[in-house]
């Protein structure tokens, strides 16, 4: 079949006010870039004119500024899910000027196919290539592009140049059956594919072609600093422990991480580390420190949904492709985050929260309770199911005038039956087989900034008995002291005695 090529600005054209678009890629990789940039010039010029022009964005998870970041200054998004992370989108959430559903990743594609979001209008994916059958290789991020293009009514491709073909066979591409036909995912060990190495689309929806050659603008990762080096020492001193104690087998499990400089300077440590062996990791991203392990033989096979490297990581990638090809495999969300693989393999997740409580529970979300950060990502799909689910956070924040350990999280994204270990710069807290009061006392002398001890021991003793000792009036004392004052440390306790 013979595609139509056309611009960025003709596919724009198309899109209407009110349509429901699904992209293609997960984080930057793999996201659009031109055509978005171009329905967001096209809604500036609606909105001149006094025009409504909102569309709706489903994604696989955050996107980049070619995408959430125009559309947004645009004021063009009006329903957006499931993950974000551009300050603009923030803006636009808070303000209430885009409505956002948080939801977590492994279940986005299934809702759209149970019909929860209605009906989707366009798919907008980027390709290495694409032949006349339809089958395409993807680039560089999977998400829930396999259920969008079915899902469809229309179809754009961006063909990107800068991606090689030689990314072919680097993808595991399937679709769940839904119920009550579901059967099992045959991934019994990181490294198991079990899909097609292309996606295959139906040429007769798609509507045009439109070529580019950029990449997906990753910011390098700066270098950890003192506090998120301390963090990762003591993540994989708890990971030594554990395997010197024989709490986790011989050949060791495999890793998920987190996105952002913690999770770097953690996946750093792992690779200096002699007393680990080499490991596969089972995430849903993967980062620039994951090339250096490989390179090393640290670790041996990544199994993601995204290769989320910085633009020069990326063209390390590229340049030795032969090395790096067997080793790296992208899944649909649905199946890198699936709870089913992650707790049949023994996954060991690692992720950051906002704030952790006494208690062991965390937020990942909502800063001081109220104002959206990201979303809950794929947290939850790990953290709930994992071999060991572990938490970590700077202890303090803002120079100390905002501890992270708090008497109670302002927003539960994780409860205590989900936590097993918390890790800040100070300390580790094991939280398994421990009471709640238990919990808090380890929490506040392993995890907590000695400047907040004190006051944290106050609460704790404010509860007036019941298994969890929480005081209701005073839970959230510190989030109040900060709103009023903009200092923690100036929590008084007496008035709520």
């Amino acid at each position: 079949m013979a595609f139509n090529y056309i611009t960025a600005q003709e596919a724009a054209e198309m899109i209407k006010d009110g349509d429901s678009l699904g992209l293609s890629g997960f984080t930057a990789p793999g996201s659009p870039k031109v055509i978005t940039e171009a329905l967001a010039a096209r809604a500036e010029r609606e909105h001149e004119a006094g025009r409504p022009f909102k569309v709706n964005i489903f994604s696989g998870a955050s996107t980049s500024d070619h995408a959430d970041g125009v559309l947004s200054r645009a004021n063009a998004i009006n329903m957006r899910a499931p993950y974000q992370n551009l300050p603009d989108l923030r803006k636009r959430i808070n303000a209430h000027d885009c409505h956002y559903f948080d939801r977590h990743l492994s279940e986005m594609a299934q809702e759209m196919r149970y019909g929860f979001y209605g009906k989707l209008d366009y798919a907008i994916i980027e390709a290495a290539d694409i032949n006349d059958n339809g089958e395409i290789i993807l680039g560089c991020g999977l998400g829930n592009i396999p259920t969008y293009a079915m899902l469809a009514e229309k179809i754009f491709i961006e063909l990107n140049e800068q991606l090689p073909k030689g990314l072919m066979g680097m993808h595991d591409v399937i679709l769940l059956q839904d119920p009550p036909r579901r059967r099992e995912i045959p991934i019994y060990a990181a490294n198991d594919r079990i899909g097609s190495p292309v996606l295959k689309i139906d040429p007769a929806k798609v509507v045009g072609i439109v070529r580019t050659k950029s990449y997906d603008g990753v910011k390098p990762f700066t270098t950890p600093d003192e506090v998120s080096k301390q963090i990762g020492s003591n993540v994989v001193k708890f990971l030594v422990s554990e395997y010197l104690s024989g709490r986790l087998p011989k050949e060791f499990l495999p890793l998920q991480s987190g996105v952002g400089n913690v999770a770097n300077a953690v996946l750093y440590d792992l690779g200096e580390s002699k007393e680990l062996p080499p490991f596969m990791m089972y995430t849903e991203v993967i980062q620039d420190a994951v090339l250096e392990l490989m390179k090393k033989g640290k670790c041996t096979f990544a199994s993601t949904c995204s290769m989320t490297f910085s633009d020069q990581t990326e063209e390390t990638l590229f340049a030795d492709l032969n090395f790096f090809h067997d080793k790296i495999l992208m899944r649909p969300a649905e199946i890198s985050n699936n709870p089913e693989v992650i707790r049949r393999i023994g996954v060991i997740a690692m992720n950051t929260a906002l704030e952790a409580d006494i208690f062991g529970g965390v937020n990942s979300t909502h800063v001081l309770g109220t104002k959206m950060m990201n979303g809950i990502g794929g947290s939850g799909d790990f953290t709930r199911n994992a071999f060991l689910s572990i938490f970590s956070c700077p202890s303090i924040t803002k120079g100390g005038m905002i501890s992270n350990i708090v008497p109670m999280v302002a927003h539960a994204d994780h409860s205590e039956h989900s936590v097993d270990i918390i890790v800040t710069d100070q300390g580790i807290a094991d939280l398994r087989h421990k009471d709640p009061v238990e919990r808090a006392r380890e929490i506040i002398d392993k995890c907590a900034h000695p400047m907040y001890r004190e006051l944290l021991t106050d609460y704790l003793n404010l509860g007036k008995g019941g298994q969890t000792p929480h005081s209701l009036r005073a839970a959230f004392a510190f989030h109040n002291a900060f709103n009023e004052t903009g200092d923690m440390r100036n929590t008084d306790f007496s008035k709520y005695c």
